[in-house]
């Protein structure tokens, strides 16, 4: 598992950007705090709702210089496919999302359920030195709240002790 304090993996992928195919890698992000969002496969039903949150939220990350990321084992072509039908994404989806066909991405941060060949529900965030401050990994059927990994980020960020339901601009713990 991707230690907390540790420094994050390096990688390198093919990415669904804007529609396009890119290569992206962790050196896009060096001196950026971002967040790394795993979904186990494109065309399913939990999927889409982590991802139409964080597009939804979009902005909100990026007002406090947050990238994100999503990644899933499924090809650029599939991405492509699914991001274009308007049914599922009214909205469309324009941060970078690997195609981690190679699984490379998935096993450097240990977020691989190799039985299948499938990424985990995780999430990790990464600051602006490198260092992975935050893990999460839910099994398959449990989606992730977009809002709350911004909230995390946000607490993190302010450097001061901030409780469970503390959100930005709230004073901190004494």
């Amino acid at each position: 598992m991707t230690m907390v304090g540790q420094p994050a993996p390096q990688w390198s992928a093919t990415a669904y950007v804007n529609g396009e195919e890119k290569q992206i890698s962790s050196k896009d992000f060096k001196g950026k705090w971002h967040v790394l969002y795993w979904y186990p496969l494109d065309f399913t039903f939990v999927c889409p709702t982590e991802i139409k949150g964080f597009q939804s939220l979009l902005e909100d990350f990026q007002d406090d210089k947050i990238a994100v990321i999503g990644a899933s084992t499924d090809s650029f072509f599939s991405h492509k496919a699914w991001f274009s039908d308007r049914k599922i994404f009214p909205q469309e989806i324009t941060h970078p999302v690997i195609a981690d066909t190679n699984h490379e991405v998935s096993k450097a941060f240990h977020v691989l359920k190799e039985d299948q060949g499938i990424a985990f529900r995780a999430t990790v965030i990464v600051d602006d030195k490198g260092i992975v401050r935050s893990v999460s990994v839910n099994d398959l059927s449990a989606g992730r709240s977009p809002a709350e990994t911004l909230r995390t980020v946000e607490a993190l960020q302010s450097g001061g002790l901030c409780g469970a339901d503390w959100k930005k601009g709230d004073s901190f713990a004494a």
